[in-house]
């Protein structure tokens, strides 16, 4: 077992406090500083409320109306650089981000991109309630005021890596992969305590399998900021993992009590179909998307080349309810179920690496490698990686 460490930003928060004015009357509600982010520096800043849409707003020429005003903006995930840098660029005071993937009455959490905050730079930025918001607009808030006392400080994570020797030194590396890390006020049953504890049982259920394939289990740090830790592993070690890395099994957020399996898989099609059938032989059914997808550690192996897999479990249609929040807990997840997944996993991973066909160097077809490429460069920075400043 080995540890490896890599720089990330620290949310070092010690009092978050949002007032809005309404009728003219101050309330309080509650907030989540976004990761990356800074903060006010412990100062009151109170400004105009700027409603915003981010689906159809961006078609505007001009957002010089957010100068200067405290800007709620429908939707927390900018995918497009060009926007980020636009609302940047446009000087709001600060950002209320509201998660409009999942409706609720408390603030979720969440992080800002670190490429994009080293490319642009940031404001201060956090997550405000679904429901609060509706409630801002309906009684016709007019003013919000924010005080955020801590920092973003340079800190370090780590990744903890284990390997268990293959009989065939030559046969190439099997990665598994989860994150150690969660969101801020939430304890992370499920995103992604419940990957942690699966990797020590296939550590547990491997070790004496005898595999040709060298088993190279990784806890990634700082997952939570947009897969720092499995980006840094994969940026240290590029040649080995794209010269001998044959398949990237990652879990995260698997084991939701009510829901059904998701996968993302980027593979070929010999993968693909001895999947189907172990799962299926284990009484799973499930959804697959074979579209590349760069919020989740199994990405930079992708971007290195290295076919792979995530395995997920919805309980609705975005995702899972609890996504971020301070109910993520174990009371919400069907262990049990997550042990056969387990089981599963064991049989396919043992199946593919006795098949030279299956667990042969795969490339990916042209347009897959556009999409990954570009995603790569965007969103998390290419193989430069970027500074913490």
């Amino acid at each position: 077992v080995t540890t490896e460490t890599f720089p990330v930003w620290e949310r070092a928060v010690e009092s978050e406090l949002l007032q809005v004015e309404i009728g003219g009357q101050w309330y309080t509600f509650a907030s989540s500083l976004f990761g990356a982010a800074p903060s006010t520096g412990g100062a009151v800043v109170e400004a105009p409320l700027v409603f915003f849409d981010s689906a159809t707003g961006y078609q505007q020429s001009d957002l010089s109306f957010m100068k200067g005003a405290a800007v709620v903006h429908l939707g927390c995930h900018i995918e497009s650089a060009e926007q980020y840098q636009r609302l940047i660029e446009a000087e709001p005071a600060f950002l209320l981000f509201v998660d409009i993937r999942f409706p609720g009455d408390g603030a979720l959490a969440d992080g800002l991109f670190p490429a994009y905050v080293h490319a642009y730079g940031a404001r201060t930025t956090v997550n405000v309630a679904y429901h609060d918001v509706w409630r801002w607009r309906r009684e016709g808030a007019t003013r919000a005021r924010l005080c955020v006392k801590g920092e973003r400080r340079r800190s370090e994570s780590q990744n903890v890596v284990l390997e268990i020797a293959g009989s065939d030194p030559a046969a190439g590396v099997i990665y598994l992969g989860a994150h150690h890390d969660t969101q801020a006020g939430t304890v992370g049953a499920d995103d992604n305590a419940i990957g942690c504890a699966s990797l020590l049982e296939l550590a547990r259920l491997l070790a004496e399998s005898g595999l040709r394939h060298t088993v190279r289990l990784v806890s990634f740090g700082a997952e939570e900021q947009l897969s720092l830790g499995s980006a840094a592993y994969v940026r240290r070690h590029r040649a080995e993992v794209a010269a001998n890395g044959r398949f990237m099994y990652n879990i995260d957020g698997s084991a939701s009590a009510l829901g059904w399996l998701v996968f993302t898989m980027n593979s070929s099609a010999a993968q693909e179909s001895l999947l189907r059938e172990v799962f299926t032989k284990h009484g799973f059914t499930y959804e697959l998307t074979n579209e590349p997808c760069p919020y989740t550690d199994q990405f930079p192996f992708a971007a290195a080349g290295v076919p792979g897999l995530w395995v997920y479990r919805k309980n609705c249609v975005t995702g899972v309810y609890y996504h971020h929040r301070y109910d993520d807990i174990i009371a919400n997840l069907d262990l049990k179920m997550a042990a056969r997944q387990l089981d599963a996993a064991v049989e396919f991973l043992t199946r593919m690496s006795g098949d030279d066909a299956v667990s042969a160097q795969v490339a990916f077809s042209e347009s897959e490698q556009r999409v990954i490429d570009t995603l790569w460069e965007t969103i998390c920075g290419g193989w430069g990686g970027f500074t913490m400043k």
